[in-house]
């Protein structure tokens, strides 16, 4: 058996660049989703209009704070660089977890993502975030939201039902 050749990428690196681009990929495209739902949203609900879904009404929230409001009164720019520096520290450890990272971590890790991603483009502009899934008991929220909160849990529960490794110290 000879060693590997500098630079030869084998079988994990390889494994390990696709999870990572899986991730990366994935969360691009439930962020694409989530704006483009805001801006079609934003348009068609302007005037104030609402629409009635059963347990759901659509109606037009902007939310200049970060979850349920919490800093609104604070500028705009100082919400944007916490979010921008807790988003890259997001992006960085889930690169180097990713792949030891189970499947269903793995998807929970990618939802959460993809939605911080969504929210913070949305609040470059300075006016906050679009929200518009109303429930008349709980906070506006928007489907970047949905999937923060879901990620997170998949997250942890991916992360809770992983096998452990087996303790081979005892022989």
């Amino acid at each position: 058996m000879s060693a590997p050749v500098a630079g030869q990428v084998g079988p994990s690196s390889r494994s390990a660049r696709r999870s990572r681009t899986l991730l990366l990929a994935g969360a691009a495209a439930l962020a694409t989703v989530d704006l483009i739902l805001k801006a079609v949203t934003s348009a068609r609900l302007t005037d104030g209009t609402t629409v009635d879904l059963g347990p759901l009404t659509l109606q037009l929230h902007h939310n200049t704070g970060v979850a349920f409001s919490l800093g609104a009164a604070l500028p705009s720019w100082v919400i944007i660089a916490a979010t921008g520096a807790i988003i890259a520290g997001l992006i960085w450890y889930l690169l180097v977890a990713t792949p030891t990272l189970t499947g269903l971590a793995r998807t929970g890790a990618t939802l959460m993502l993809g939605g911080a991603i969504g929210n913070f483009l949305d609040r470059l502009d300075g006016g906050g975030v679009v929200d518009y899934l109303h429930t008349g008991w709980f906070p506006t929220f928007n489907l970047a939201d949905v999937f923060v909160t879901t990620g997170v849990g998949l997250l942890i529960l991916g992360t809770l039902l992983a096998p452990r490794p087996q303790d081979i110290s005892a022989e």
